[in-house]
């Protein structure tokens, strides 16, 4: 199943990952990371849309695009949502930010301990230019493609059975 979203503007490509935060903390937990893939080209929306999904899992810290250093870890806290005020309970603890740009050969983002954190279900793990690393990710892991529409529209399409409903 795919959902397809459109965005006009940053703000609402960002309103978008947080809106998404809050549909897959309701997922049952898995014995593995939840692992969301992001595919599209280069200013397509990716660090956008994680910028709203680490504020709706409650991440102050400011959320860039790790392309040099490959990968950022924060620590997840039980947190009052920015939109309803409900207190949002979850059992992850950690959310890993990875960036694959600079990757060459899918092989080499084992170096990092990947397999770990994909084994760890208390993990959120969000990979951006996923396509680089799609043969060693998780078959059950979450797609998002993002996709040009003009300057500022972005079609954002989700796929994975009930994940992005």
């Amino acid at each position: 199943m795919k959902k397809i979203y459109i965005t006009k503007s940053s703000q609402q490509t960002k309103k978008l990952g947080e809106k998404m935060t809050k549909k897959f903390l309701e997922f049952p937990q898995k014995k593995n990371a939840l692992v969301i893939g992001l595919f599209g080209d280069l200013g397509g929306g990716k660090t956008t849309f994680l910028q709203g999904f680490a504020k709706g899992l409650g991440i102050k810290e400011k959320i860039t695009s790790p392309t040099f250093v490959i990968l950022k870890k924060f620590q997840i806290t039980n947190h009052k949502s920015q939109t309803n005020h409900k207190s949002q309970i979850t059992s992850y603890k950690h959310f890993y930010h990875i960036d694959c740009y600079r990757i060459q050969k899918p092989e080499e983002i084992l170096s990092i301990g990947f397999k770990e954190i994909i084994s760890e279900p208390k993990n959120i793990v969000a990979i951006e230019w996923a396509e680089k690393i799609e043969k060693i990710l998780p078959k059950d892991f979450i797609k998002i493609k993002f996709d040009f529409g003009n300057k500022n529209t972005r079609k954002i399409t989700c796929s994975v059975f009930e994940h992005c409903a």
